[in-house]
């Protein structure tokens, strides 16, 4: 599928989302019972601190993560490596609420934020005719790290401290991914190209858009309506799972368990959509993303048995992998690549502020004393409205030529 220095993209993709895992809400809120008991604090405090962190994250993240267009990108992983290794020790060391926002703040923006971003906008760019199936292929990192670390987390918890689990993962963090990043794309030129075979494959000439460009472009809130629709929704979901599993009678392990069916769903969907964008196109695809996470809602409305929890975040999985290769190649095919890092520190940006804006409503509402079935009917009416806009807009994200 993929040549030579082609497969060491993909390899450095995957092993950047994978480690991006660490600051994913996924993973961040296995912790968030262990936390509040170190803490004193209730579910909705703790919400508080992590969309206020999330959100200084996301601002920080429009302005350093342009610099991709502008830096060595072996340097610039190395310097998101180092954050991330810093960020995770810290992590370790939380004892107050203040120590909670900042360790949680570097976290989203080391982890989720750069991490990904860096994986991500460097196959945007460097891939043309198989960028789907690149992004795909990318994103197993994840999916990976979302099939196997909730339940070596959970059972990690019954033997150690999670202070102890947190300072293990800054030493694998700083040992392992400079080797990985020096091996793979030390002497990559990122402006340099996937090589295509096909002679018959020509890349069109299109309109080269830049960051103030897309700003002023109307399509661009109406897919972002849509892209940041299941961020905030599973974000909430992970971060109050504990929430979830009491209001539903679930057992302990249940959640951490449908992570698997999660996972298996995600990789088989993100599988399925390289191959499916590569042919058809992001755009033509756009609509058919959040359908799944809007029937996910509709179990959790009117399923209780602990069964459901799977087929729940199973759909929530399939709407994930279609949503990690089309958050990265629908830009690319619509506004191109030259400014693509730019671009995409924005959205990946305004992915991480949802994140925010999810865990702030949940904890909210959950305080207010919303149950889980009225929270999953708001996010039912959110995902229907973007949908029904994206409907009407799907024959009008054609890119401009020049």
């Amino acid at each position: 599928m993929f040549k030579s220095l082609s497969l060491k993209v993909i390899i450095f993709g995957f092993i950047f989302t994978f480690f991006s895992s660490f600051g994913q809400s996924f993973f961040l809120g296995l912790f968030n019972s262990s936390i509040r008991d170190t803490l004193l604090i209730t579910q909705g405090q703790f919400g508080s601190i992590y969309a206020a962190a999330t959100l200084l994250s996301s601002f920080l993240l429009i302005w350093i993560g342009k610099k991709i267009d502008d830096i060595n990108i072996f340097k610039f992983a190395f310097f998101v490596t180092i954050l991330l290794s810093f960020s995770c020790f810290f992590f370790s060391k939380i004892s107050s609420v203040i120590f909670l926002f900042m360790a949680i703040f570097l976290m989203r923006f080391s982890g989720q934020g750069m991490m990904s971003h860096t994986a991500t906008t460097t196959i945007s760019r460097y891939f043309i005719k198989s960028r789907g199936k690149a992004l795909s292929t990318c994103w197993f990192g994840l999916s990976t790290a979302e099939f196997i670390l909730p339940v070596l987390i959970v059972y990690l918890l019954t033997i150690t401290t999670w202070q102890n689990i947190w300072i293990s993962i800054s030493i694998l963090v700083l040992i392992f991914l400079p080797i990985f990043s020096f091996f793979l794309i030390k002497n990559l030129n990122f402006d340099s190209r996937e090589e295509i075979y096909d002679k018959d494959f020509v890349e069109k000439n299109i309109k080269q858009w830049t960051r103030i460009e897309v700003l002023r472009d109307y399509r661009f809130y109406v897919i972002c309506s849509n892209m940041l629709a299941m961020p905030w929704i599973a974000t909430g979901v992970f971060v109050y799972q504990s929430f979830i599993i009491e209001s539903k009678e679930w057992g302990t392990f249940v959640i951490a368990q449908s992570f698997m069916a999660y996972s298996i769903l995600s990789v088989i969907t993100l599988l399925v959509s390289g191959f499916l964008i590569d042919k058809f196109t992001s755009r033509k695809l756009l609509v058919f993303m959040n359908v799944p996470l809007l029937l996910s809602t509709l179990i959790l409305i009117y399923f209780d048995k602990s069964v459901s929890a799977f087929i729940f975040l199973g759909l929530i999985g399939i709407s994930n992998g279609f949503a990690n290769v089309l958050g990265s190649s629908t830009w690319a095919e619509i506004y191109g690549v030259k400014y693509i890092g730019s671009i995409k520190a924005l959205t990946t940006a305004l992915m991480v502020f949802s994140t925010a804006f999810g865990t702030a409503l949940f904890g909210l509402l959950i305080d207010k004393g919303f149950s889980i079935e009225q929270i999953a009917l708001i996010s039912f009416i959110y995902i229907s409205l973007s949908l029904i806009l994206l409907f009407f807009l799907r024959n009008k994200l054609n890119p401009q030529y020049v």
